[in-house]
């Protein structure tokens, strides 16, 4: 009984790829290092964790059930745990429900604020599934629902919106949209010949790099002028600069990926900025806590 349990657990963690969750919660907790300058109340920390961790794979659990057709056309997707009868369609419905009401409990336990714009996450979580379907900004949807975790982080600390808040929130945003648009460039054709929408199949291959080139531009201006409004110091730039060597390199990578973008596209897309986030955040750490940092 265990053993089938954690088997079907595996599936689930399979189905809704729960490693990914790095993309956003590092950026998260950068946040709560930067507004509480190193000495976070950690009565709130764990609840921000689970909050952030419900929300991403909640929303990754309700995307793979919207788009159970879509991706069973698919032959890139059509291998997924859903499709092969790995995991049970019953299984991930009740599986985002837990999601979701873990979301709900752990924004509850934060602060009034938290708890009163959890309909407007639910809203931009379950409208994602169905961007692509009309707007090929759906990148940027994805971008604005996964940067609401470091708006949350901010939001469960202070209990009120802030200018400084939106610099980091933004550059997350530009940057999920942009590697994103990179991951997109493997389904052009399926996209076209299905009508669903994305700037790659919109339009074309090279201007899609040039919108992902742009996002980047911005999600690192966005880090530097967070870095400016917390005081950090060279650590943090330092980490600045070896994120936008990274996403260089993604660049670089999707540029040359045209013949074999199946081998290629998912590491610059995912490998490449699951490395990118906690690195981030381990130099924004150094610039908390080591001498001459905000909390050295």
């Amino acid at each position: 009984m265990i053993k089938r349990l954690l088997r079907r657990g595996r599936g689930i963690g399979r189905a809704v790829m729960i490693e990914h969750s790095l993309f956003s919660l590092p950026f998260a907790l950068v946040a709560l290092l930067s507004e509480s300058a190193g000495r976070p109340p950690w009565s709130t920390v764990g609840w921000i964790i689970l909050a952030v961790v419900a929300a991403r794979n909640g929303a990754n659990a309700l995307n793979r059930l919207v788009d159970e057709k879509i991706d069973a056309e698919n032959p890139r997707t059509a291998d997924r745990p859903l499709q092969t009868g790995r995991v049970r369609r019953l299984e991930l419905i009740l599986f985002t429900l837990f999601c979701g009401l873990l979301l709900l409990v752990s924004a509850w336990m934060l602060n009034p604020l938290c708890l009163a714009l959890v309909p407007a996450a639910a809203v931009m979580i379950m409208g994602y599934s169905y961007t692509k379907r009309f707007t090929w900004l759906c990148h940027y949807w994805l971008g604005i629902t996964c940067s609401a975790a470091v708006m949350g982080t901010f939001l469960a600390l202070t209990g009120s919106f802030q200018w400084r808040f939106f610099p980091l929130t933004g550059a997350v945003m530009f940057w999920v949209a942009g590697f994103d648009i990179i991951y997109a460039l493997q389904d052009i054709d399926h996209d076209r010949s299905h009508g669903l929408r994305s700037i790659p199949a919109r339009f074309g291959r090279f201007p899609a790099l040039g919108f992902a080139a742009a996002s980047f531009t911005v999600f690192l201006a966005g880090t530097v002028l967070h870095g400016l409004l917390y005081g950090f110091n060279a650590w943090y730039y330092a980490g600045v600069a070896v994120s936008g060597g990274i996403l260089c390199w993604e660049l670089l990578i999707a540029w040359k990926s045209e013949k074999s973008p199946e081998n290629r596209i998912p590491f610059a897309a995912y490998k490449l900025n699951q490395t990118l986030s906690p690195i981030f955040l381990l130099f924004a750490l150094a610039a908390v806590y080591l001498p001459g940092g905000l909390h050295g």
